[in-house]
């Protein structure tokens, strides 16, 4: 398996495209810490599957190893949480190899109407959490002496891509872009790479609205070439490439997830 022997921490990862990469992460090999804001219940059900993963017993370094996922409840806003989930990660498996960036909100609104409370929501979880979770991680790998450290950002199309009426979310992936590209300079020399992967239209429960409503699905579906929404195994898989050794070579950049809808999108 790609990540055997490796320790992975997956912000958000209670449910959605972040339930997904941990799960495909624990199928790898990796040992997986769950992170959960206000959502414990899904942090529960991601840690049993990634307990399925192993069957009943993983057999490591000739002893069996029960030990795959530990489940961490963090408000990825506060900046204190943020290096408390990083220590605490580090605590229980010794050491942290992989960090993936997934968490994030959205606030919908016109411009002129966006309040000071949610512009602070938005930045303080979809970058200032993201900026000092990294940087707690990079700070483990400097101490230990690690020269193959992976950050994976949950980034979105919208790093790129204009979506009217979320503009603090466009603006905080597109912070995320020059974050990444910032960093994969300064870390190099460290042997830690950094790199976004930015979904498109992704079939996760927050979208059960859009999955009900042909009105809004529709011409959705029109904007894809391929004709359908992506599926939370479809950022996986990139992750899971990023993660491992595989991708050595790779770093400061952007892997769309998309079906083709950045090059292909008209707003209605």
């Amino acid at each position: 398996m790609k990540l055997d022997g490796k320790v992975a921490l997956v912000t958000g990862s209670s449910g959605g495209i972040g339930q997904g990469i941990a799960i495909r992460l624990a199928k790898e090999g990796a040992k997986v810490v769950v992170n959960y804001r206000s959502n414990p219940q899904g942090a529960e059900e991601t840690l049993n599957a990634i307990k399925a993963t192993g069957g009943d017993c993983m057999m490591a370094e000739g002893f069996c190893d029960n030990d795959r996922g530990y489940s961490i409840g963090a408000d990825l806003g506060m900046v204190d949480d943020v290096r408390k989930l990083i220590d605490e990660s580090i605590k229980h498996f010794g050491t942290l190899d992989i960090l993936v960036n997934n968490a994030g909100i959205e606030k919908h609104a016109d411009f002129w109407d966006v309040t000071e409370k949610d512009f602070e929501a938005v930045m303080n979880i979809n970058f200032k959490g993201v900026f000092f979770a990294t940087q707690s991680f990079v700070k483990h790998q400097i101490s230990e002496g690690k020269r193959n450290g992976r950050i994976i950002n949950i980034s979105s199309v919208h790093e790129e891509l204009p979506f009217p009426h979320f503009t603090a979310y466009c603006a905080s992936k597109g912070a995320l872009k020059m974050m990444t590209r910032n960093l994969s300079v300064e870390l190099g020399a460290l042997g830690i790479t950094i790199n976004n992967v930015a979904p498109g239209a992704i079939e996760t429960p927050i979208n059960k609205a859009l999955l009900n409503d042909p009105s809004k699905l529709e011409p959705l579906l029109k904007n894809i070439p391929l004709g359908r929404l992506g599926q939370p195994e479809d950022v996986a898989s990139v992750v899971t490439f990023l993660a491992s050794d595989e991708s050595r070579y790779i770093t400061g950049s952007t892997i769309v997830v998309d079906g083709g809808l950045l090059w292909n999108y008209q707003e209605q």
